[in-house]
């Protein structure tokens, strides 16, 4: 019998924000049974299986993460679209880490497409728009903005930043400094 008032919404929501309690690779469907005090067999109803949950969780991130970042692009553009973006980004990283591992779950080619994945590319091709690139720059620069946003959220979470009195929001900001004088100095070439 289904307990009542689960559902895949519920236990997605649940498993993000144990994700973020425990870290995503600990997430499994038995670990959310405990959570809500019922039989590991109960929830098979509403997933499948710990890959299906965590497939669920990692597009429930990309999701919440795209509308967090088009809210704070809304009426932006150039240099202050791209700190928006990189912000918005690194606040939902800090805020949500076991989410943010989520994001970054290898996801098959079909599930990919139809995800909130393309949202993220879009975004950052939209504020590349306003730096007048083409291609194969703009496809160059979406991998860029991706890798230096994504290394620097991952290093500073780990740590990594810890060991200089340098704060790390000047770091950031000079990097964004640095990234909008690139861009706008390839823009030009």
């Amino acid at each position: 019998m289904v307990r009542a008032g689960l559902t895949p919404e519920r236990l997605t929501r649940a498993g993000a924000e144990l994700a973020d309690e425990v870290g995503f690779d600990q997430v499994t469907v038995s670990e959310l049974a405990r959570r809500f005090d019922v039989k590991v067999a109960s929830l098979y109803s509403h997933v499948n299986s710990s890959q299906e949950l965590k497939t669920r969780i990692a597009l429930f991130a990309l999701e919440e993460l795209a509308d967090r970042v088009a809210a704070a692009l809304a009426g932006r553009a150039g240099k202050d679209a791209l700190a928006a973006f990189a912000d918005a980004y690194r606040d939902y990283a800090r805020e949500h880490p076991g989410r943010y591992a989520a994001a970054r779950l290898r996801l098959d080619p079909e599930t990919a497409a139809a995800s909130a994945g393309v949202r993220h590319s879009q975004m950052t091709r939209a504020i590349l728009r306003g730096y007048d690139m083409t291609e194969p720059d703009q496809t160059h620069a979406v991998r860029m903005l991706g890798s230096v946003f994504h290394g620097y959220v991952s290093l500073e979470m780990a740590g990594g930043f810890s060991h200089t009195p340098v704060d790390t929001q000047e770091s950031w900001t000079w990097i964004l400094d640095s990234l909008d004088a690139l861009l706008r100095n390839r823009a030009t070439s």
